[in-house]
C-alpha cells in the first residue's frame, strides 16, 4: 500500500533536517520502492538488484526450507556512518567504523531469541558511509561466503533460533540499530524493522535413522550394560537426521572404561578415519611427557635457545632466549602469533603456504607479552614441539609415536599430516577411528595407565589438566595443549578436559565424572561447529548417561 502524501512530505523533512547533522553525505534516495519503504526490512526469495526490485516480491510468508533462498533488503533513511554520528559526534568517520556497526535483534513469536553487534570488519566501508539500502543474503543455494550467511548460521544454528522455529508457523521478525563500543556500549533507535511468518515443514524421518544404534562385536573395548536414557539419544539422533545438528559423523561414550554408546551418522563407520583437525595437538603434550620419561628432555622448563641458534633467524632479541617448551605446550611463548586473528604474522594460514615451518615460527617477532603469562591460539608453536622431539629422539618422532603410544593402545590404522620436510606435524590433521580416539581420551581418564602399564605419568596428567589462565574471562581456560570446559546441568557444573578441532571434533574427559566422549564431525570452518557440539553433550549425551 502506498504512503500518502502528508507521510512523505513528514518524512522527506525529517531526511532534510538529518541530513544538515551527517559527517558524511550518502546518496541521494531517488528509488521510487526504497522512498515508499523507509525504515523496513523486507524479505525475498531471490537475488534481486534493487534497479529491478517489485513490491511483488516481497514475501510476507514461505515455506522455510534449508536448501532454499531467503534474504532480505534493509531500506534506511540515512547511511550507518550518520547514525553512528549520532551516537557520539566527538568521533571521526574513521574511528566511528572501527568502533562499530549494525546491531541486529532476531525474535520469534515476538521473543527475543539472539542480539548480535556485527564486527566492525563487517560490510564495506563504501556501504556503511553511503548506502542507505543493502540487500544480505541469509540462506543462499548457491552457498557463497557472506557475512549476512554467517550472521544467519550464529542465529539460528548457534544461539536458538533452530529450536524457536520448530515445526509449525511462526512469526520472524528482526530489528536493526547502530551501535558503538568505546568505554561503554551505546544503541541507537531502530534504523529499519520487519517481519515474516515461517511455515516450518514437518521432516518425516525413517526410524532405522532415530533408533539407537547397537554396538556390533569387535570392538576392542568390553561392552557397558549399564543403562542410558535411551529417549534423549533417539531425540539427539532425530536433530542429526533432520540436519539441525550439521555434519556429525560419529559419537562415542565411554562409561567407567567400557563402551557405552557408539553411532555413526551421515555415511561414516566404525572404521573410518576422521580429519579431527587440532585434536592432534594434544598428541603433542602426550609425546612431550613420554620423552621426558626417556631421558630425551629434562623437562618443560627447558628453553628453545638449547635446540635453535636464534640469533641466525630473522627478528631475534634476546627475550626469544627465555620462551620455554612449556610457553608453547599452554600458547603463551610471546611469540607474535594468533590464529583467531586473520593479521597476525604468526596466523597459521600464512605458515602453511611456506616451504619452511620452523624458519617460519623462529623468524616471527615477539609481541610485549610476558612470556608463559598471556594466551592466544598458536598453531604453529605447537609444530615448533614437534621439531624439537623429532631432533632429539633416534630415528625420529614418527616411528616412536607408534611405537610408545599407538602400539601400546592398540591403535594401528592412523594416518599423520607432514611438514613440507616430510616430519610430522603435530599442528594437526592426524586421523584416526572414533574409537581409538576414545583410547587416548580414556589413556588420560585412568592417569596415563593402559591395560597395566604406565604410558604416562600421572603427575604430567595433572599439569596437562590445570588451567594456567584462570583470570582470563574470554574463555574458560587452557593447559597443556588441551582446553578446558565446563557443562552444566540444573545447578550442577561438571568439569572436562578436551582435545578439540575444526569442523566440531572432540575427545572430552571428564575430571570427575567417569565419562570420556568423542564427537566427530566435518563441519569446517562453519561458525556453529563448536558451539553445536557443546549443545549435543550439555543437552543431550551428559544428561542421558549421567541420569
Amino acid at each position: 500500500m502506498k504512503s500518502s502524501p502528508i507521510f512523505i512530505l513528514f518524512l522527506l523533512f525529517n531526511f532534510s533536517f538529518v541530513q544538515s547533522q551527517n559527517i558524511i553525505n550518502p546518496e541521494k534516495i531517488e528509488n521510487a520502492i526504497q522512498k515508499d519503504h523507509l525504515n523496513t526490512i523486507i524479505f525475498i526469495d531471490k537475488a534481486v538488484s534493487e534497479e529491478n526490485l517489485k513490491e511483488s516480491d516481497f514475501l510476507s510468508t514461505m515455506i522455510f526450507q534449508e536448501d532454499k533462498d531467503l534474504a532480505i533488503r534493509i531500506f534506511q533513511d540515512n547511511s550507518l556512518i550518520n547514525y553512528l554520528h549520532q551516537l557520539d559526534p566527538s568521533l571521526t568517520a574513521d574511528e566511528l567504523l572501527k568502533k562499530g556497526n549494525y546491531q541486529f535483534s532476531f525474535y520469534v513469536d515476538r521473543k527475543l531469541i539472539y542480539v548480535e553487534n556485527l564486527k566492525s570488519g563487517a560490510g564495506t566501508k563504501e556501504s556503511k558511509t553511503l548506502k542507505t539500502t543493502f540487500g544480505i543474503p541469509f540462506i543462499s543455494s548457491k552457498n557463497e561466503d557472506s557475512w549476512g550467511r554467517f550472521l544467519w548460521m550464529r542465529f539460528y544454528l548457534v544461539n536458538g533460533g533452530i529450536d524457536a522455529l520448530e515445526t509449525g508457523s511462526h512469526n520472524l521478525s528482526i530489528e536493526i540499530r547502530p551501535y558503538l563500543k568505546t568505554a561503554t556500549l551505546k544503541t541507537g533507535k531502530v534504523i529499519a524493522k520487519g517481519n515474516i511468518n515461517l511455515v516450518i515443514p514437518k521432516k518425516n524421518i525413517p526410524e532405522n535413522q532415530i533408533v539407537v544404534q547397537k554396538i556390533k562385536p569387535n570392538s576392542g573395548w568390553k561392552v557397558s550394560n549399564e543403562k542410558f536414557n535411551i529417549e534423549k539419544i533417539k531425540d539427539l539422533n532425530q536433530k542429526i537426521a533432520e540436519n539441525r545438528f550439521k555434519d556429525i559423523t560419529g559419537i562415542v561414550v565411554i562409561k567407567n572404561d567400557k563402551l557405552l554408546l557408539e553411532e555413526y551418522f551421515n555415511h561414516y563407520e566404525r572404521d573410518s578415519l576422521n580429519d579431527t583437525r587440532s585434536v592432534g595437538k594434544s598428541f603433542a603434550s602426550a609425546l612431550m611427557e613420554i620423552a621426558l620419561k626417556d631421558g630425551y628432555l629434562k623437562n618443560e622448563d627447558q628453553k628453545i635457545s638449547e635446540f635453535y641458534d636464534l640469533k641466525t633467524f630473522k627478528n631475534y632479541s634476546p627475550e626469544k632466549e627465555n620462551i620455554t617448551i612449556k610457553s608453547l605446550l599452554t600458547m603463551s611463548s610471546g611469540f607474535d602469533g594468533n590464529d583467531e586473528d586473520e593479521d597476525s604474522p604468526g596466523n597459521e594460514e600464512n605458515m602453511y603456504p611456506t616451504d619452511n615451518w620452523i624458519k617460519f615460527a623462529l623468524d616471527l617477532p615477539l609481541t610485549d607479552n610476558k612470556i608463559g603469562e598471556k594466551w592466544s591460539y598458536f598453531t604453529t608453536g605447537v609444530v615448533l614441539t614437534g621439531d624439537i622431539l623429532d631432533k632429539l629422539i633416534k630415528n625420529g618422532l614418527e616411528k616412536y609415536a607408534d611405537q610408545k603410544l599407538f602400539q601400546p593402545l592398540g591403535i594401528k590404522n592412523y594416518k599423520w599430516q607432514y611438514t613440507p620436510q616430510h616430519k610430522i606435524s603435530l599442528a594437526g590433521g592426524l586421523r584416526m577411528s572414533a574409537l581409538d580416539f576414545a583410547k587416548f581420551g580414556q589413556l588420560y581418564k585412568n592417569n596415563g595407565v593402559w591395560n597395566g602399564k604406565t604410558i604416562l605419568d600421572k603427575a604430567w596428567i595433572k599439569k596437562s589438566f590445570t588451567n594456567y589462565f584462570s583470570d582470563n574471562k574470554d574463555f574458560e581456560g587452557y593447559g597443556y595443549l588441551f582446553w578446558r570446559k565446563v557443562y552444566k546441568i540444573a545447578d550442577k557444573s561438571f568439569e572436562s578436559y578436551q582435545s578439540s578441532g575444526n569442523g566440531g571434533n572432540k575427545i572430552i574427559i571428564f575430571t570427575e565424572l567417569p565419562f570420556v566422549m568423542v564427537i566427530t564431525a566435518k563441519a569446517y570452518n562453519k561458525p556453529y561447529s563448536h558451539s553445536q557440539v557443546d549443545k549435543m553433550v550439555q543437552d543431550y549425551l551428559l544428561p542421558a548417561v549421567y541420569e
